[in-house]
Formats: C-alpha cells, structure tokens, sequence
C-alpha cells in the first residue's frame, strides 16, 4: 500500500455548506466576465456571440463540478503531520509536518460566516507553502487550531 494511498473513512472532510461560497464565486465571476464580451456584439460577427456563449457554458460546467470538487477535499490529522487533499482530475495532497507550522489563522469571509464557517490558514518555515483547509465549521475550525498549534509546540521542543 502506498503511504498517501489512505481508505477514504479515515478523511475529515469539509462542510457540504462550503459549496455555497466557491458556487456563488464561481457564478459571480462567470456573470461578470460574460458582461464584459457584451460589448464585442457591437461588432455584429458570428464569433463575438460565440465568446459570450464559451464563457456561460465554461461557468455552467464548472458549476456543476462545484459539488463534487467540495466533497473531495478534505483533511487528516496524523501522528506526525497534516494531510489535506484536494482535486478531482489533479488530486493533490499536502503534508505538513506539525513542527514546521509557524502560524494557524482562521479566516472568515461574509459568505463563508455567514454559513458558520471558516477557513484555516497555515503558514509553514517555507515562505511559498500556504496551506489552507476551507469550509470548516467554526467552532472545528477553532478547536482544530488549538489542537495543531498544541501539536505544532510540541514537536518544535523536540527539535
């Protein structure tokens, strides 16, 4: 068995509330985008209709994948670092080892708290390695905190 091939029963995963937020990103984006080829009609070409009728159907597909991408991420507390996976087609997973975590920080954007959510962020000795857990119930996400910076203490004593 491979060492990141793990049963997926022993994934936390993510709130099913958490696909409100990217959805509503994703179709925001896709309606302003959208607007903004509305002026290339002017033209009266074939193709300046075809660019706007590209971008809806790229946002109608992307929001439908919403849902199963949400269910796909999620997280695992293991006894010497963190996993969180992410992706569909691309899957990746991330480990971060406790005693390289520098700083926790939960995030919480009007929709998301609007929800009852937050995002974790982790802030590790690499500069370029921000690891974030989205979606995560706020009284988790707080509880998760303490528990990792608990963790993330203890194995930088043991350095």
């Amino acid at each position: 068995m491979d060492r990141l091939d793990i049963p997926d029963a022993q994934w936390t995963r993510v709130s099913p509330k958490y696909v409100w937020p990217e959805l509503i990103g994703y179709l925001v984006t896709g309606l302003i985008v959208a607007a903004a080829t509305a002026p290339l009609w002017l033209l009266g070409q074939w193709w300046t209709y075809a660019i706007t009728a590209v971008v809806v159907v790229v946002t109608i597909v992307v929001a439908a994948l919403t849902p199963r991408r949400v269910r796909a991420i999620g997280y695992q507390l293991r006894e010497d670092d963190l996993l969180l996976r992410k992706g569909i087609l691309f899957l990746r997973v991330v480990a971060v080892p406790y005693g390289r975590m520098q700083l926790i920080d939960i995030n919480r954007g009007p929709v998301v708290r609007a929800l009852g959510l937050s995002d974790l962020k982790f802030v590790t000795a690499a500069a370029a390695s921000a690891v974030t857990i989205p979606g995560v119930p706020a009284d988790d996400a707080e509880r998760l905190r303490d528990r990792l910076v608990e963790l993330a203490e203890s194995r930088r004593a043991g350095l």
